[in-house]
């Protein structure tokens, strides 16, 4: 394995997380595809980060998905440690790992981890109907997004696949304040999973697959 050395791996930590979510095209299939069976066969990662820590995902809500909660008298609220200020959800950062194998080699998904949110989450409500999304799980290596769904306290779905990742608009990486980086620009859409839950729930059928939630916000440490 290449060396890292301690002042680099902050930077090589974000670097890693934005390959991730910029790599949308790097999902199962491919991976079922191009990933041999054999353990021997697995190489060794160019650089493995064993714990990511802080700070938090923010997802600044876009407009035309606060319209349709409107629209379907859905009320937006946080849960647990999340915020919700002036249009922004804030989700912290709990834990997660990363490994990056070299994407000139035929590996794939070239980035593979997580990157966890526990104790945080979503919540829409509906009368006496409350639906909570929480624990969010990301997988850089396919820009997916699961999370715990319960409906009425009740779980309904573990872990459910309920965002896609779209990484093609990421800008280039920032360097925050207090030994952070910052990747911004992803977008968030309903995936087909998540659209379907709440259309049942809900008792509608205007939750669209696709429908964008918002823009995300990365910021993670760097030491």
């Amino acid at each position: 394995m290449r060396t890292i050395t301690k002042a680099s791996i902050g930077i090589v930590t974000a670097g890693l997380l934005a390959l991730g979510l910029g790599a949308c095209s790097m999902g199962s299939s491919s991976s079922s595809s191009t990933t041999s069976s054999s353990v021997s066969a697995t190489p060794t990662p160019v650089a493995s980060i064993p714990k990511l820590s802080g700070v938090d995902t923010e997802v600044t809500v876009d407009k035309g998905f606060l319209d349709a909660l409107t629209s379907l008298g859905l009320t937006p609220g946080t849960v647990g440690t999340a915020t919700l200020t002036s249009g922004v959800l804030a989700f912290p950062i709990t834990g997660g790992n990363v490994k990056y194998f070299d994407p000139n080699e035929a590996y794939r998904p070239y980035v593979q981890g997580t990157i966890e949110h526990e104790g945080s989450g979503l919540s829409l409500t509906a009368g006496s109907t409350v639906v909570e999304l929480t624990n969010f799980t990301i997988d850089p290596g396919t820009s997916k997004l699961y999370g715990d769904v319960s409906v009425n306290g009740t779980v309904a779905a573990p872990q459910a696949f309920l965002f896609d990742l779209d990484g093609s608009t990421l800008k280039p990486l920032q360097t925050g304040a207090n030994d952070t980086a910052i990747l911004e620009g992803t977008t968030v859409h309903v995936s087909a999973d998540a659209a379907a839950l709440l259309n049942k729930t809900f008792g509608t059928t205007a939750v669209k697959e696709g429908l964008l939630v918002g823009v995300a916000k990365i910021t993670v440490n760097t030491k």
